[in-house]
């Protein structure tokens, strides 16, 4: 089965600083190598180079550098045959500054224009398999059907009942009462610590099992950067802890996360499986620069994670 990433590629142009300067201040920050990468387009990099069949669906314009950005999804082994382009759009930027194992990310608007599906790429998303995603695409996406134009949740819903999975990565956005026809029926929707803080107002995974059921959503995950990741299902919940690295770039962590959870679960693995799995993964990529160093195969991973491990219990 192919997973489809449907979201944002841009180039991340890179700096570091010794603090991140307040209202009205002034600071120095040092340029780093710009590099590939978007948040979604980063999880299907990593989903594609643990083996997964593998298509990325964004709207960019026509310039050189979507181009570039393209050329690089295909060089990792994403493929690209659904791409939408529009030239009005501005360039698909990132600039992203490193400050105390930390990271500031302002991206460039590229606005709400609607993301027509061709047939084609209608036909592909109705089979079987995973959709990963966000909330800000969802609201984008169109198609025309025999039976008229379908769009945003109803498009959604119609996949779904066409066998596709729907994984909504949230990040730090979280979700509100108006987001929820999007949101259900979801198979996974994985929040950071500051995306489910938004979303409920609280920090317990333990307190929103009536949410969960009354919109039919599988399972809820909660990242929690070097502390690992939660998931609930009903009455399970599910806590993995995380591993104590020195970190060199968070950048992409739970982009590793998500695009490696999606591999997992499209491997049949069980949900406690998955999550370890995953966990070790972002662990191991926030010990490299850059914003796709979640880039590996799965016996790379599970070398990693085994020899931390055992370093940890001697």
């Amino acid at each position: 089965m192919t997973s489809f990433f449907i979201g944002d590629v841009a180039l991340d142009e890179y700096y570091t600083a010794d603090r991140w300067p307040g209202r009205a201040d002034k600071g120095m920050v040092k340029e780093l190598p710009a590099e590939a990468g978007g948040s979604i387009a980063n999880a299907a990099v990593v989903h594609a180079g643990l083996g997964g069949e593998t298509q990325f669906l964004s709207l960019l314009n026509d310039s050189p550098l979507s181009q570039r950005l393209i050329t690089d999804l295909k060089a990792n082994g994403v493929g690209v045959d659904y791409m939408l382009i529009d030239p009005a759009i501005p360039e698909s930027r990132n600039f992203i500054f490193l400050v105390d194992g930390e990271h500031v990310v302002l991206t460039v608007e590229m606005g709400e224009q609607p993301m027509w599906l061709d047939a084609a790429a209608l036909d592909a998303l109705r089979q079987p398999g995973f959709l990963y995603t966000t909330l800000y695409r969802a609201r984008r996406l169109h198609a025309r059907t025999d039976q008229g134009v379908v769009k945003q949740a109803d498009l959604l819903a119609d996949l779904r009942q066409h066998g596709r999975r729907v994984i909504f990565d949230l990040d730090v956005g979280g979700c509100t009462p108006q987001d929820m026809p999007y949101l259900t029926g979801a198979a996974v929707v994985i929040f950071n610590q500051v995306g489910f803080r938004a979303a409920f107002g609280h920090d317990e995974i333990t307190i929103i099992g009536d949410w969960m059921q009354a919109h039919d959503i599988d399972w809820v995950v909660r990242t929690l950067a070097a502390d690992g990741a939660e998931a609930r299902n009903g009455d399970t919940i599910l806590r993995v802890p995380g591993f104590p690295v020195d970190v060199v770039d968070v950048t992409g962590a739970g982009d590793t996360f998500g695009g490696t959870l999606t591999w997992c679960l499209s491997q049949g693995q069980a949900i406690e499986e998955a999550l370890d799995f995953s966990v070790a993964a972002a662990s191991r990529s926030v010990t490299i620069h850059g914003p796709r160093a979640g880039k590996a195969g799965p016996d790379d991973i599970l070398r990693w994670r085994d020899d931390e491990r055992r370093s940890r219990a001697r």
